[in-house]
């Protein structure tokens, strides 16, 4: 059987950039799937991707010409209904072998064999295998068909038979190319109306010929670049850009870089065939304005990429990646540089003109702005915010954190109003924090009124000021209560208000600053300034709030590295006062989770738990006069010595002491277990031990519940 590699190509118009690298790898992985579950190609082939703005191809190693033949048992009905009681076909099972192409002679070769509680008929064939032209064809629909396309286009072409006339086809581009080569000869497949060749086209102006014909599959990458002009790789024309990139910022010397963005580099990959990385500027009077605001048009607006030098601040200098290499490059720089200067002109003017009115005149046209219809407008939001952050600020940090955390968040939706977040939506707060600074507020409401959004995503940084961190989670908690409040929840497919993404920061916040809030009473005081706009039932939102934060912050902890176990044993504590204190208890159960003794103390504490659950509203002060048996005396004795300990190093914030202290009772604990029946026929008696079992179990599960430590 002959095993050659496999190399198809869709030529198409240009792709969406933003999606081309999820189309390309989609196109082969589904394809080599396809290819793999038919026989056609090992399950060890290497499947190799390439995308570029006007192709989706798949290069798959050792694809045989012709599947194996495959030995088929198939099961045909009970042996109650295909023999009839001298053993004789019945009507029913010739007919069923007559379906599989054989008749009553093979009656005799069925094989029984028992099928749940009945025996059934089993009839074994050889399958034979799928040859390529059929496999590659089904393979190529399946690909196409399952491309996670952003959006369908309808166009039409000219029928392939001798009736004139035109088809639609729906792809997500006009497709005019199909290659499909398995060594040097073509499959003869089709698709989009389009037959397999063996040749396809290379860049709009570059290509050395056109078409460009491929010798073999194994030819594809080469050929193209070499007579294409065009790298077929996503990766290696991300490479190239990304070292162009390097190389263009080190010529301009002065410890300049390139902007990181990965994003950017994979939408411009997706723009270009063969990158040329070329060095622009603009006027120096432009970095007057916030280069935030540079930086986003260049980028949004131009797919450029901004030049910082080496303390970060944004140059003059940008660089550009083109589509051509033409030997004198001017044209193309100036025609950049003429492009750029009207972005900058826009958000230079918008600067100018937002300065003109403070912050503070801005507030009352908050109140003509809709922001939920159920919730009012955005004034009476920051009103609710307002609130949330006094109290928040009072319990952190009196009246002085309190009136500063007020201030800030009068003035933090306020850029809402402004030229530059209406050209730029994704710069509010950021030019809050400009606009603030050149009203003459101090640093730290600037900071906050940057900061309150904060973080904007999962390793976001968190505001930088305790006043910017009250407001944030004033921000984050009146967001979370009023849409929950209206029924606007998350589901498994949608969460366009992000929630989510506010509850990850109120855990966030709080543990990674140490705060010692409740989220619970968090929760009441942002739901009291909802008053009169009709929410569910506080009782029935928060438990489902206090799940939705609890499930985000378990997320976090796991990324961080931590065991969900220990999580969970942490977060099941009763009692808990404050999530600031859960990643030194996860450190404590970590270390105690070390210990040889954690596994029988961890099973004890589950047992002594299910014990106390069967025993619910027994047990009593223990008695130690009552103490009959050597193993409960010394179990009493040994808490004696340890709990009191235990809980100082406990009430002294050191948790992993307080947990190793108790590793001192599993020998007791064991010793009680074996020696000792807790049910005891003497009410008295089993009352005075169910005391015990449960003093141990309140002592043992202060830092965390141990019971789900067990295995």
């Amino acid at each position: 059987m002959t095993n050659k590699n496999l190399l198809v190509e869709l030529f198409v118009e240009e792709l969406p950039p933003k999606a081309l690298k999820k189309l390309g790898d989609a196109f082969a992985g589904v394809l080599a799937d396809q290819l793999k579950a038919q026989g056609l190609a090992a399950a060890d082939a290497v499947v190799t991707p390439f995308a570029s703005p006007r192709r989706l191809a798949a290069h798959v190693t050792a694809v045989a010409a012709r599947a194996a033949d495959k030995a088929v048992s198939q099961k045909l009905m009970p042996v109650s209904v295909g023999l009839d009681a001298s053993g004789a076909p019945t009507p029913a099972l010739l007919k069923r072998l007559a379906g599989l192409g054989a008749d009553a002679s093979a009656v005799a070769g069925l094989k029984r064999a028992p099928d749940g509680k009945a025996e059934a008929l089993f009839f074994d064939s050889v399958q034979a295998g799928v040859d390529l032209a059929a496999g590659l064809q089904k393979a190529l629909d399946e690909a196409i068909a399952k491309l996670p396309i952003p959006k369908v286009m309808s166009y039409q072409l000219e029928t392939d038979c001798e009736l004139p006339g035109w088809t639609s086809v729906n792809f997500v581009r006009p497709a005019h190319g199909l290659v499909a080569l398995h060594g040097a000869d073509v499959v003869p497949v089709k698709a989009l109306g389009l037959k397999a060749g063996n040749a396809t086209h290379g860049h709009r102006f570059e290509a050395a010929v056109d078409p460009v014909p491929l010798a073999d599959a194994d030819a594809y990458a080469a050929t193209l670049a070499k007579d294409g002009a065009v790298i077929a790789s996503f990766a290696e024309r991300k490479a190239e850009i990304a070292r162009q990139l390097a190389a263009a910022a080190a010529k301009v010397g002065g410890g300049c870089k390139p902007i990181d963005d990965d994003a950017l580099l994979d939408e411009v990959t997706a723009l270009v065939e063969r990158p040329n990385v070329l060095t622009c500027q603009f006027e120096t009077e432009f970095l007057d304005v916030p280069q935030e605001c540079l930086i986003l048009t260049m980028k949004a607006n131009q797919k450029y990429f901004p030049l910082l030098d080496a303390a970060g601040k944004l140059t003059n200098q940008f660089l550009v990646v083109s589509n051509i290499r033409p030997d004198d490059a001017s044209a193309v720089i100036g025609g950049n540089e003429r492009v750029v200067r009207p972005r900058l002109a826009d958000a230079k003017f918008f600067f100018d003109q937002d300065r003109k009115k403070t912050l503070e005149s801005r507030v009352e046209g908050l109140g003509k702005v809709v922001y939920h219809n159920k919730l009012g407008t955005q004034g009476e939001r920051v009103e609710r915010v307002r609130a949330i952050a006094r109290a928040i600020g009072q319990q952190l940090g009196g009246d002085v954190l309190a009136k500063s955390a007020d201030t800030a968040a009068r003035l933090a939706k306020t850029d809402l109003l402004t030229d530059m977040v209406g050209e730029f939506p994704e710069l509010q707060g950021i030019m809050g924090g400009y606009y603030a600074r050149h009203d003459g507020l101090s640093e730290d409401i600037a900071f906050a009124i940057e900061d309150h959004y904060k973080p904007r995503f999962a390793g976001d940084e968190l505001p930088r000021t305790q006043t910017g961190v009250v407001v944030a989670l004033a921000d984050k908690l009146e967001t979370l209560v009023g849409m929950f409040g209206i029924g606007n929840l998350p589901t498994g497919e949608k969460d366009p208000f992000a929630l989510r993404r506010h509850a990850l920061g109120v855990g966030r916040i709080i543990v990674d600053r140490d705060l010692p809030l409740e989220l619970g009473k968090l929760i009441s005081i942002a739901y009291e300034t909802f008053a009169g706009k009709g929410l569910v039932p506080q009782k029935d939102m928060q438990g489902l709030l206090e799940v939705l934060c609890q499930e985000r912050l378990v997320r976090l902890l796991e990324s961080e590295g931590n065991n969900a176990g220990e999580i969970g044993a942490v977060l099941a504590v009763q009692g808990m006062p404050h999530w600031a204190v859960l990643r030194t208890r996860l450190e404590a159960v970590r270390a105690f989770a070390a210990l040889p003794e954690a596994p029988a103390l961890a099973a004890a504490n589950k047992r002594i738990g299910n014990i106390l659950k069967k025993s619910e509203g027994e047990g009593a002060e223990v008695n130690p006069a009552l103490f009959v048996e050597t193993a409960e005396k010394d179990l009493y004795a040994a808490m004696q010595a340890t709990v009191p300990a235990a809980n100082a190093k406990f009430d002294a914030g050191d948790y992993t002491a307080s947990l190793q202290a108790l590793a001192a009772l599993r020998t007791p604990v064991d010793a009680f277990f074996d020696g000792v029946m807790v049910n005891a026929d003497d009410p008295a008696l089993k009352a005075n031990r169910l005391g015990l079992l449960k003093s141990l179990h309140e002592a043992m599960n202060r830092v965390a519940d141990l019971s789900r430590l067990a295995a």
